[in-house]
């Protein structure tokens, strides 16, 4: 039976929670969501009447939403992880005392549903009944977060059955009630920088954001659930929650193996999830492409599930040459932001592939003549650097199709890897679980002349441990330390092997090379895919070196590799010294500080290890 109000709901620690919520926003009204495609049509169409969302006529059921420029991307500034103790946060993390914030925050919270409707939404991050699963209800005054929530979580009428007191209570507010009449202006609405707050209560297992409407900020089952809660929850339960990607791997003989991948923004992420082979025989399937949740099963390996039910991806860059399947996946039933609108009524963006036509409708509602290109000058983008793309997973033409197994699928090995244009190699292997660890945690990537306006910044490394510094819920040196504690209490020969990857190396003086990149990367990656499927077979097909394992020469399958890139592989594939030399010394003075007694032992153990290994190679 659908619950459709608050005195329906039975369990009182949840009734208590949205009374009390309620009590405080004061919304005009509140709707328990179902999750029906009848509602999500029904709040689709206030959104269009109400000038916020554009049908596209080239897109079946899919729709265009713009937000403020103030309201483009994640606050990291504005994100607070607000632990009892400001030691738990750790050094990589803003904190206020939760009782400052929650004072601060819940006069912000005081009336600021007037005019709006408060949605009641429950959700499951993983497939239902999972034993890897976990629940929670989230609050929130915006039709945009309903739609992408339904397309993000399995959410409505069914979790209501799963839900206990152990659910994450998560309320959100754009931070603009309409009083005296006032409506929306076309565009979501949101409050002024300083008042945004996106407040995660550790202890609690709380979430509480308020004053933006974009995506992280605002879906809260996403980084605030999914990672930032999701890692405190899985300290203490002994398992693991990452921001990694999950393929599943076939080789020509059809033997299977999943793969999971952790990689900073702007590395190739969601290409490599849904990667199509370049070498014959070989199969790509996606199980997730942003989050990986990682418990151990009575076997004692590693099974991993994706809490989420869609893909929330950039769409900028995204074309059929790097990432088909993307494509295919945001087809129809989507949800595109900030992306640009074209006369015929379809989404375009930089780097989809294709110059646009005619008059384009930019992300920020301005008409303007499209470009005899398909790149424009930054700062002047037709759609925002960070549009995005909402659609089921489900939809994606190389979903695995064991992607919603409530067990979770074996992970056979794990990656790291960053933009490093020098210095470390196409790939090498961990010697154990400790060094996989430490190559975790010294993650980052190179900043460039294009990401930085700050000249003396080019070439430092930007350190992104494990990929998930902005959304670790506390403090990074003792995750370093979780993840070692995960490592000893396992079977040492049935945890996943652990690979270093990097698709960036760079020689801008070569000009046979496109864009004076060395390895080709997209689909070319599989090559790579296929060197680490074989190391988990313990294949002899590798030689130690300083660094860890490397391929032995002629173990990288290069049937149908361009010439320039077989002339440029001896040089990716062999170790630089004197630049892991650098990287050591980095590490040791400016990385490894910032974590004081937190850091652990064993990874101060390996930075020696490596460095020892090192002179003695020179």
């Amino acid at each position: 039976m659908a619950i459709k109000t608050i005195d329906e709901i039975k369990n009182p620690k949840i009734k208590a929670w949205v009374e009390e919520c309620v009590k405080m926003c004061e919304p005009d009204n509140v709707v328990i969501c179902d999750g029906s495609n009848e509602e999500y049509d029904r709040l689709m169409k206030k959104c269009v009447d109400a000038g916020l969302a554009t049908p596209l006529a080239k897109k079946a059921h899919s729709y265009l939403f713009r937000s403020l420029p103030s309201d483009v991307a994640r606050v990291e500034s504005r994100t607070f992880i607000s632990s009892v103790k400001e030691e738990d946060a750790g050094p990589t993390n803003h904190w206020i005392d939760p009782k400052e914030l929650k004072a601060t925050m819940k006069g912000l919270y005081t009336g600021c549903m007037h005019g709006r409707t408060m949605y009641l939404i429950p959700f499951c991050m993983g497939p239902l009944g999972s034993p890897i699963a976990k629940y929670g209800i989230e609050l929130t005054d915006s039709e945009y977060v309903v739609l992408n929530m339904d397309i993000m979580t399995r959410a409505g009428e069914k979790v209501w059955q799963y839900l206990g007191d152990d659910f994450v209570p998560c309320l959100h507010s754009v931070g603009k009630p309409l009083n005296n009449g006032e409506k929306d202006n076309g565009v979501w609405p949101c409050a002024d920088v300083e008042h945004k707050y996106i407040s995660q209560f550790p202890e609690e297992h709380l979430i509480w954001s308020y004053g933006s409407g974009y995506g992280g900020n605002a879906l809260l089952g996403k980084k605030c659930f999914a990672l930032r809660i999701a890692t405190v929850i899985a300290r203490d339960e002994g398992w693991l929650a990452e921001h990694m990607l999950i393929l599943k791997l076939t080789n020509p003989q059809g033997e299977v193996k999943y793969v999971t991948g952790a990689f900073p923004s702007a590395c190739g992420k969601t290409n490599l999830a849904m990667l199509i082979p370049t070498i014959p025989g070989w199969k790509v399937e996606t199980v997730g492409d942003d989050i990986a949740w990682m418990k151990f099963g009575k076997d004692g390996r590693l099974y991993a599930i994706n809490p989420e039910a869609g893909f929330f991806g950039v769409a900028p860059g995204t074309s059929a040459e790097s990432n088909k399947n993307a494509l295919v996946s945001a087809e129809k039933n989507t949800i595109f932001t900030n992306c640009a609108l074209t006369e015929d009524g379809d989404v375009w963006w930089e780097g989809i592939g294709y110059p646009a036509k005619g008059k384009l409708v930019d992300w920020k509602g301005q008409t303007r003549d499209a470009l005899p290109k398909d790149k424009s000058p930054k700062g002047e983008e037709f759609a925002h650097p960070n549009a995005r793309f909402t659609a089921p997973a489900k939809q994606c033409p190389c979903i695995a199709s064991d992607w919603e197994s409530p067990e979770g699928v074996p992970i056979s090995a794990i990656l790291f890897g960053g933009r490093r244009p020098s210095t470390v190699p196409l790939v090498h292997q961990a010697r154990n679980w400790n060094h996989g660890v430490f190559l975790g945690s010294i993650v980052g990537s190179e900043i460039t002349a294009a990401s930085t306006i700050n000249a003396a910044e080019v070439g430092k490394i930007r350190r992104d441990p494990f990929a998930i510094l902005p959304f670790c819920g506390y403090n990074m040196g003792d995750y370093f330390a979780h993840w070692i504690e995960v490592g000893a209490k396992a079977d040492q020969d049935k945890l996943p092997k652990i690979f270093y990857v990097n698709w960036f190396r760079k020689d801008e003086n070569n000009k046979d090379l496109p864009g004076g990149f060395m390895w080709p990367g997209y689909g070319d990656n599989s090559r790579v895919l296929a060197w680490i499927f074989d190391r988990c077979d313990g294949k002899d097909n590798a030689v130690e070196t300083p660094i860890g394992f490397m391929p032995k020469e002629g173990a990288l399958n290069t049937d149908g590799l361009a010439d320039c890139y077989k002339k440029t592989l001896p040089e990716i594939l062999k170790v630089d010294v004197d630049g892991w030399l650098k990287e050591v010394k980095d590490i040791r003075e400016n990385h490894y500080p910032k974590f004081g007694k937190h850091l652990p032992k064993e990874l101060t153990a390996c930075l020696d290890d490596l460095e020892k290994r090192l002179q003695a190679a020179k």
